[in-house]
């Protein structure tokens, strides 16, 4: 029982932390672009630096719910996992530079999409965590620790 806990602490948690900060980094950036504060090389550059690791850790929370059984966790990440591998298969994946100011509505409402997926994920990992505190400890007995203490 100890391990469902682990897996949503220890795996699912950091991973899912990661992937929402990434993307909420490449809206700010995608911002500061339209906003002109960025240079559309730097703009690009910067995001791109984070899109194929966000591809990798997507791939890798949705492996892990299908691995471990979580349908409605898979729900949820396998339309995001598909549409990231479609994009890398036909090479649409990196920001290009110089076609950044006729794309930069349309990417950071993509992000913005992604990123309210990824705070749906968030939200149910939080919810699992709690719930798998709570199974463990309540089947975990205080007398038993106390009893075995005082035993000898």
């Amino acid at each position: 029982m100890g391990w469902n806990l682990f897996f949503w602490l220890i795996i699912c948690f950091p991973l899912n932390l990661a992937l929402l900060a990434s993307t909420c980094y490449q809206i700010l950036i995608l911002t500061d672009l339209e906003a002109d504060y960025v240079n559309p090389y730097e703009a690009s550059s910067r995001v791109n630096y984070f899109v194929v690791p966000e591809f990798i850790g997507q791939a890798a929370l949705c492996a892990l719910f299908l691995l471990t059984g979580h349908w409605f966790m898979i729900l949820v990440t396998v339309p995001v996992t598909g549409y990231h591998v479609m994009l890398y298969a036909k090479q649409q994946h990196l920001l290009d530079v110089t076609e950044m100011f006729r794309a930069v509505h349309a990417e950071k409402k993509y992000r913005i999409v992604k990123f309210a997926l990824y705070l749906l994920t968030l939200a149910v990992v939080v919810f699992r965590i709690i719930a798998a505190g709570i199974i463990l400890f309540h089947n975990f007995k205080f007398e038993d620790v106390r009893s075995t203490l005082f035993e000898f």
